[in-house]
């Protein structure tokens, strides 16, 4: 099994540079690839700020990416939920950060658009210091 990196999924779901994205192609498609969480944050993230996906398309690419037969996501229920709650209206990072935390009294944040969102998502409530 090979680790890939964030550019590796960014070339394989855009299509941006020819040489690179076929190599990416063929890493991906070509062998069994492990995807750290950490990874899928960094593309989400560049995939929105300089692709500028959108939340939707986001979500059904990333999705797709981690349903293809040959990779294996590190949290891939992790990763579905933050996804979802991604399509309601939650940011990728702060979904994840939130799901980390369950089983704590509570997420902290001065974020109060978040804890509106992950308030009505999540049982681990947001609350302002």
């Amino acid at each position: 099994m090979l680790a890939i990196d964030t550019d590796l999924i960014v070339r394989y779901l855009t299509g941006d540079h020819t040489r690179q994205s076929a190599k990416a192609k063929a890493v991906i498609d070509g062998n069994d690839v492990f995807v750290c969480t950490t990874v899928l944050l960094e593309a989400e993230w560049v995939l929105r700020s300089v692709y500028h996906f959108t939340p939707a398309r986001l979500a059904q690419a990333l999705a797709a990416f981690g349903g293809l037969p040959r990779v294996t996501l590190e949290e891939p229920v992790l990763i579905a939920k933050a996804l979802h709650w991604m399509e309601q209206g939650m940011d990728f990072a702060d979904a994840l950060h939130l799901l980390k935390a369950e089983g704590c009294e509570a997420f902290v944040s001065f974020d109060q658009s978040f804890a509106r969102t992950a308030n009505t998502l999540s049982q681990v409530k947001v609350r302002a210091p």
